[in-house]
């Protein structure tokens, strides 16, 4: 004996609406159909389930057995139904951010701006987030959104993850106000600066590897006297004359002391991109916040 579902959710028709025809409209099925049906499951089950008379259609006794435990499906269902509108909706008013330091001082607080004027009762959260972390972080559903800046070319993903390219940030060198080239307004070469004491990014880091390879390419090893944390620190070192250093335009401060120029050379950026599911339909705000996102971009761009 096998029972299907469909079965016991017919006979709960049946019952709560003493009618075949009711329970055909219900189902959006034709009496016919539903009489192939009850066919069906009686041969299952190889005893009468309705009885057929004058006044209409009755359950039998195992017709009754049986449409309770259809009712049962039906009422969790029901239950699935309204727990699953739910979670849908604390989704479509929920967005989760990770953001590397880069991309929270300069794209994000524009955009969470505008996100909530737009959506107020929004359910917003940030977290910081290293560029290694952000596609997996996508993947196991972790965060919707992950805003990184990347060296060398978009990171490695699947096809159901989207990557949005932002903003390209160029690398500057940053010098003492005093250093005999902080005069000069002309683009500054790599190999001019082979002979300089160096502040770089502490080893382990992204930015250091592109830092050594880019150096190696312009034919040096650097002289490196002091290693940061960040470029904060780094340009900190450099206005006391410790040294020169490179650091994105974005990472750019105002630290008295120091000057910058541009670099002349092709490759000496690095790319901010936005990292979500390819398929953002359970999260609606990601959208709405990527369209942010770019809006920021173009601002900071133009400045």
């Amino acid at each position: 004996m096998h029972l299907e579902p469909g079965q016991l959710r017919l006979l709960s028709l049946i019952s709560r609406h003493s009618s075949t025809s009711a329970a055909a409209s219900e189902l959006r099925i034709t009496p016919a159909e539903v009489a192939q049906q009850l066919a069906r499951a009686e041969r299952d089950c190889g005893v009468p389930l309705v009885r057929r008379g004058p006044r209409g259609e009755s359950l039998t006794a195992a017709g009754h057995l049986l449409a309770r435990h259809g009712a049962e499906i039906d009422r969790h269902t029901a239950q699935a139904t309204a727990g699953l509108e739910e979670l849908l909706g604390l989704m479509s008013m929920r967005l989760r951010i990770g953001a590397s330091q880069t991309a929270a001082t300069h794209l994000l607080p524009p955009a969470l701006t505008g996100l909530r004027h737009r959506h107020p009762e929004a359910d917003l959260s940030v977290a910081d987030l290293r560029t290694e972390q952000a596609v997996p972080v996508i993947e196991d559903g972790e965060l919707d959104v992950a805003v990184i800046a990347t060296w060398d070319g978009p990171p490695k993903a699947a096809e159901h993850i989207a990557l949005h390219p932002l903003i390209t940030d160029p690398l500057v060198v940053v010098l003492p106000e005093s250093h005999p080239l902080a005069a000069t307004a002309d683009p500054i070469a790599l190999d001019q600066l082979h002979a300089e004491p160096w502040v770089a990014i502490a080893p382990g880091a992204d930015a250091r590897e592109h830092f050594d390879r880019v150096t190696a390419a312009a034919g040096y090893l650097p002289d490196i006297r002091y290693q940061a944390a960040s470029y904060d620190v780094a340009q900190a070192f450099v206005a006391t004359g410790a040294g020169v250093t490179l650091a994105p335009r974005l990472a750019l401060t105002n630290t008295p002391g120091i000057t910058h120029r541009e670099l002349d050379g092709a490759g000496l950026q690095r790319t901010l991109y936005a990292v979500t599911l390819a398929d953002t339909r359970l999260t609606p705000l990601a959208d709405i916040f990527l369209n942010l996102l770019h809006e920021a971009s173009g601002a900071l761009a133009t400045r």
